[in-house]
């Protein structure tokens, strides 16, 4: 039998240092010794003979001149034999030439940086020795797991992790996804339970989510994705083409990090990818499925959400491999594996960056605009007059005008408005950043802190615009770069602003009668679809609505009669004693309304 690990005895002849021996095995050992190995070779504790010092050194036979054949004392670096790895695996030089030859040298190691001087040093050197070549190409080394305060585990203290409960409780891809996502493997790592559900809500509940809506009405409609049947790029809708274009954009950009061996940025890729997909694409997208007919928008919803959806499972492929099996073989039902699959290309057609670059403006404005809402306490469903956006700081006027319905529908504002930072609607100052400045200026820093609260709004927008700006401290040229100032936008009164991604907004919170009854009636529609869902109805049953309200939320809830009916697929609205299959006092903007639904299509659910 071979002892891989153990250092190859080697044995020299006494007074004849050019007779030298290498026994490779234990069987050709003892058959130097003529069929059975002397007592003091046996370990008394275990009766066997013992490779080890000092039961082997008890070894010798004669040799080829007449001396005493005896082992070696000195012994060759252990490390050897790991080594000698890239080719003990493949038995080579002795057998596998083409296998040898196809796998070496490796794309790369993957090892604990206390391996430097150890594993890979003497990869490389056998492999110079050898086949004047590098062992691989790559090394990604493997920093420490620290516990969530940053502190290096320790059973005595008591902050260790149990692997095997983590996995049960979380699940192993998560975990994986989590580590590798939070930072780069060579990089010490807090582990934190709370950032693993974190990642499992964001990103694999995310996905499983999207893809029950995808399923649910796939299945409802019968859709069968068919690439022969596949809808042209330019025929489908911009927000298809921006999530398609969205979808190549991170192809390239994974694959680059991947073969970079940059596994985190890959990661954070596909996780802004899933945000877009899921808390843009499809919240906007929901209605084209709802549609009762089938026609070419509706089949190009469905084959760009489809189209996303297999490719995300490719691209989570190399880091989450149990998750991404499942989502790649519920869509591909006639397929054995995603890891039978090509990894995604690239589809350059279907790339545009002009789209991709207004549909981020369009997202910045609502992100900025729902931000000052909350900041408000004012729900998405109350509309408000108008928002104003800032343009000129890296905001175009023109590109604004082309993503306003977006914008206007997102954050249920009924007027976008562009002004230029002059208009004295917003008040801009800069303060500067100390922590930023600081070591860069030194004793500077008195005159700059005077200086840059002293800038004027021409200033204050060329530093917006530029990236950076030259102030004069003292007689000195100091360049303030991005990052050095912090820039407050202030509105008047009645409205709020707010600063960031490089768009500034302003927005009207005054409420008038006629938008508090648009409102409520939102909030109507609402309270129904919680309804609808409570009482298990299908998607597609039409219903009728009985209600019971005050005056004054009874006239606003009639005379958004049509909306309410359109939103929850009602046949009729009646202001009535309120009947059905299911009926509930719910709190609507403030006020007790009774609302009942009742089903007209189908069997009552149980």
């Amino acid at each position: 039998m071979r002892y891989w690990g153990t250092p190859l005895p080697v044995w020299v002849e006494d007074g004849h240092p050019e007779s030298i021996q290498v026994i490779g095995s234990i069987e050709e050992l003892l058959e130097k010794c003529g069929g059975t190995f002397p007592d003091e070779a046996i370990n008394p504790e275990t009766g066997e003979f013992d490779l080890h010092r000092p039961y082997v050194d008890a070894i010798t036979w004669t040799g080829p001149n007449g001396g005493t054949m005896r082992r070696v004392e000195d012994l060759i670096d252990v490390w050897f034999d790991s080594g000698s790895m890239p080719f003990a695996q493949w038995h080579y030089p002795f057998e596998n030439h083409e296998q040898f030859k196809d796998n070496f040298p490796a794309d790369f190691i993957a090892e604990g940086v206390d391996q430097t001087r150890g594993w890979f040093y003497t990869m490389h050197a056998i492999a110079a020795l050898v086949e004047d070549s590098v062992a691989y190409k790559n090394v990604v080394v493997n920093g420490l797991v620290l516990d969530a305060d940053g502190a290096k585990m320790s059973k005595s203290v008591g902050n260790t992790v149990n692997p095997f409960e983590a996995i049960d409780q979380h699940g192993v891809d998560p975990i994986r996804w989590s580590m590798m996502a939070s930072s780069p493997p060579w990089e010490n790592l807090r582990y934190s339970d709370d950032a693993i559900i974190e990642t499992r809500r964001k990103v694999f509940g995310t996905l499983v989510n999207t893809y029950k809506f995808f399923a649910t009405y796939a299945n409802l409609d019968g859709f069968e994705y068919d690439d022969s049947a596949r809808i042209t790029f330019s025929e489908r809708s911009e927000l298809d083409r921006w999530v398609l274009s969205r979808l190549n954009s991170t192809i390239e950009e994974t694959d680059e990090e991947y073969a970079a061996y940059h596994p985190t940025k890959a990661a954070r890729a596909v996780e802004t990818f899933v945000d877009d997909l899921s808390n843009w694409y499809l919240r906007r997208s929901r209605r084209r499925f709802w549609k009762s007919e089938d026609d070419g928008d509706k089949r190009a919803a469905y084959q760009t959400l489809f189209e996303c959806l297999r490719s995300t499972a490719q691209l989570m492929a190399p880091i989450a491999p149990f998750f991404s099996e499942w989502l790649y073989g519920s869509l591909m039902t006639n397929e054995t594996s995603v890891h039978l699959s090509d990894f995604p290309t690239v589809n350059a057609a279907e790339v545009d960056a002009a789209l991709e670059h207004r549909m981020a403006l369009a997202r910045q404005v609502a992100s900025n605009v729902l931000a000052l809402r909350n900041e408000a306490s004012i729900n998405v469903r109350q509309p408000l007059a108008k928002a104003l956006v800032v343009t000129g700081s890296g905001v175009d006027a023109d590109e604004l005008r082309t993503v306003e319905d977006i914008v206007l529908e997102e954050v249920n504002v009924k007027k976008l408005e562009s002004i230029e930072a002059s208009s004295g609607v917003i008040h801009k100052s800069a303060k500067p950043n100390f922590k930023a400045l600081g070591k860069k200026l030194g004793p500077l820093m008195k005159a700059a802190n005077a200086a840059i609260r002293d800038l004027s709004l021409d200033a204050i927008t060329a530093y917006e615009t530029d990236g950076s700006l030259t102030v004069d401290l003292d007689g000195q040229s100091v360049v303030l770069e991005a990052g050095d100032l912090d820039i407050i936008s202030e509105g008047i009164e009645g409205q709020l602003v707010k600063q960031e991604g490089g768009v500034t907004v302003a927005l009207d919170t005054t409420i008038t009668d006629e938008l508090r009854a648009e409102g409520l009636a939102r909030e109507f529609i609402n309270r129904v679809q919680n309804l609808r869902k409570n009482a298990d109805f299908d998607v597609s049953d039409r219903i009728v609505i009985t209600f019971a309200a005050p005056d004054e939320e009874a006239e606003a809830v009639i005379a958004h009669a049509e909306a309410i009916q359109t939103e929850t697929l009602a046949t009729e609205l009646l202001r009535a004693e309120p009947e059905g299959e299911s009926v509930q006092t719910v709190d609507v903007a403030g006020t007790p309304i009774t609302i009942g639904v009742r089903r007209i299509n189908g069997t009552p659910a149980p």
